[in-house]
């Protein structure tokens, strides 16, 4: 892996998470820990105001790499991301996006080259803002909610601490290398990588 600023911009990687220290480390945040481990593993700083989101650029496998934690809350998350895909003519196709997934035990991975939005609300308004569900995405198992009587956004709203902390903190680090393996080595290889909940 070679890691450099980037002159121009071929692909989107999306962190999906609401903004502000309330919702610091709570299940719905876990692509901005995805975040995190990216600029660790890039040394590149997402810090950057630019189409309502804080943004970093860097080249992954001599792509050029916009990586994007949207600033305008979860609902809204399409806002950010169809002005950046417009404003560099990205197609879908290379639009990541990184995700909670209640369907999934915590710390487990699941990549895809696209699918439905799953009940989540980041990923719909995704969908509207481009047109389709052809965007490849990355999702962090976060856990089901405890008991069917439980509101769903109490649930993704909820802190997440102790060996949950952990495990979901190792899976925001395999994201970030699973995202650096789907545009270095393609679909099938980051899959075949980072599918399997090791």
């Amino acid at each position: 892996m070679f890691f450099r600023k980037a002159a121009g911009v071929s692909w989107l990687v999306v962190f999906l998470g609401n903004p502000g220290r309330e919702y610091e480390n709570t299940r719905h945040n876990a692509g901005f820990l995805a975040a995190d481990a990216m600029e660790k593993l890039t040394g590149t700083a997402i810090n950057k105001l630019k189409f309502h989101a804080l943004t970093g650029r860097c080249t992954v496998g001599g792509e050029d790499v916009l990586l994007m934690k949207p600033q305008t809350y979860m609902n809204l998350s399409g806002d950010a991301v169809g002005e950046a895909a417009r404003f560099y003519k990205i197609p879908a196709e290379k639009v990541i996006v990184v995700s909670d997934e209640t369907a999934l035990p915590i710390g487990r991975l699941r990549v895809r080259r696209s699918g439905s939005a799953g009940g989540h609300n980041g990923l719909k308004s995704i969908i509207a803002a481009l047109g389709g569900e052809n965007f490849p995405r990355i999702r962090l198992g976060v856990g089901g909610k405890p008991h069917e009587d439980y509101d769903m956004r109490d649930w993704v709203l909820s802190r997440v601490t102790g060996q949950d902390l952990e495990a979901l903190t190792d899976a925001a680090q395999r994201a970030a290398k699973a995202a650096v393996c789907y545009i270095e080595n393609g679909p099938d290889r980051a899959m075949n990588e980072f599918n399997q909940g090791k």
